[in-house]
């Protein structure tokens, strides 16, 4: 193989220029409760309200913009902060409700906007992980927002009887959902280690490790290296479950490929993490993480007869919805560069590090080469002519495309528009950076391109 793409400085200033495109584009994203959904037309789409999930992430992103020294990042971080102080906070009920409407009362209030009725441990993870990224960047009010954060998480979303999260309440915090799912375990496990980076605090690791060990030892191991997505308030998968709403955006039917690489990238940070403070990682992590890498790739990439990864797969592998959502060749990139610096000062035989850096390093091309062509800046100029204009997306280099169907052509059967660049703006990123400290932790530490 050729000179390696991951680490290579003509590859890394190329990264470096979709970073900053991307948080340009971003910044169109902003309202005054928050951050909005950014429609196909490129500015805020006003028929939706403003989300929870969508702000804990644009903070998120803003802080990684002022950790990276790019100007102006300040502001839209500071305004992230502060809308996850008030805007979506209950004065009432305590936590923060799952979206508002447009527009704030005369105090910088939201009201719940209607039709979301739950109070979410996925979101709330976003409200952990924006708050403890704002910490590391050194924000006003992060320290606040992360200590309210974290007291509402131990009372409501975590069981400490079953060492796992809990999943969704009514606005008064009554009415807990006969329902586990594993996408908000997995992005838990995402804010515990940007918590435990930002405070120095070892116990979230540790806590982190038990749901991994779940998920990754427990369930992936037992199913094939396939990650069940959704349980009983006891853990026991549901295989069943949206059957009937096979592509849902949050609780899709079957298995979702992009959540394994997630999860195998989530394992290796959490080790190397393990590693640093001197706790115990165990023998498995590090393998279970290639396994879930090799199997979702081998289940999700190019199954159907044209590039990309399909959406969901069945408990055989079989794939069920087609289209090719942007995050998941993100989420591939990440992981492929995640395992790939894992591996590096890794005492395996030579021949095994070679063949799985090489696959790795292959795996990481073959995605970007995809987003090259069908997600960065409208998709691939070659077939553009063919989409129908009033649906064409938006042809400049921040504006990813985040979904499209069989065809490569954009959809919009479960996203439309860009609601938000997090994971996109990961794969440009960590790629340049060690496995552990986080991307926040070690953009403050210096450690970019080191």
């Amino acid at each position: 193989m050729a000179l390696q793409w991951i680490g290579s400085p003509e590859h890394t200033r190329w990264l470096g220029q979709h970073t900053q495109a991307l948080l340009d584009f971003a910044r169109r994203s902003w309202v005054s409760g928050g951050f909005g959904w950014i429609g196909p037309d490129g500015v805020v789409d006003s028929s939706r309200p403003v989300e929870l999930w969508i702000t804990g992430r644009m903070t998120y992103v803003f802080s990684v913009g002022v950790l990276l020294g790019v100007p102006g990042c300040r502001r839209y971080a500071d305004h992230g902060v502060q809308a996850l102080t008030n805007a979506f906070w209950d004065e009432t009920n305590g936590g923060w409700f799952s979206a508002i409407e447009g527009e704030l009362d005369e105090d910088g209030h939201g009201r719940p906007a209607p039709g979301f009725t739950r109070k979410e441990c996925y979101q709330h993870a976003f409200v952990l992980l924006g708050a403890a990224t704002a910490l590391a960047a050194g924000r006003p009010g992060a320290t606040a927002l992360l200590k309210q954060a974290l007291e509402v998480h131990e009372r409501y979303f975590f069981d400490h009887s079953q060492s796992m999260p809990t999943e969704s309440y009514a606005l008064d915090f009554t009415d807990p959902e006969d329902y586990r799912g594993i996408n908000a375990a997995m992005h838990t496990v995402e804010a515990y280690l940007a918590i435990a980076d930002a405070t120095g605090d070892d116990r979230w690791l540790e806590r982190a490790l038990g749901i991994v060990d779940f998920a990754i030892n427990q369930q992936a191991r037992a199913h094939g290296w396939r990650i069940p997505e959704h349980y009983s308030t006891t853990w026991v998968p549901d295989p069943d479950y949206n059957i009937d709403e096979v592509a849902h955006p949050f609780r899709p039917f079957g298995i979702t490929p992009g959540h394994g690489l997630e999860w195998a990238r989530l394992t290796v940070q959490l080790r190397a993490a393990l590693l640093e403070v001197g706790l115990e990682a165990p023998d498995w992590m590090l393998p279970a993480a290639l396994e879930l890498f090799t199997r979702s790739r081998a289940d999700g990439w190019n199954r159907d007869g044209a590039p990309g990864f399909v959406y969901t797969v069945d408990f055989v592998g079989t794939p069920v919805v087609h289209e090719r959502m942007h995050w998941v060749t993100c989420e591939a990139i990440s992981a492929a560069a995640a395992l790939h610096c894992a591996l590096v000062n890794e005492p395996v035989p030579l021949a095994a590090k070679a063949t799985s850096m090489a696959y790795l390093e292959h795996a990481y091309r073959s995605a970007w080469d995809y987003c090259e062509q069908y997600i960065i800046g409208g998709g691939d100029p070659f077939t553009r002519a063919e989409i129908d204009p009033q649906n064409a997306p938006l042809d400049q280099a921040g504006a990813w495309v985040h979904e499209l169907d069989q065809a490569n052509q954009p959809s919009t059967r479960t996203w439309a528009g860009y609601p938000d660049i997090y994971h996109a703006l990961q794969a440009t990123l960590i790629p340049r950076v060690p496995v552990w400290p986080v991307l926040p932790g070690a953009l403050r530490d210096g450690l970019l391109d080191r």
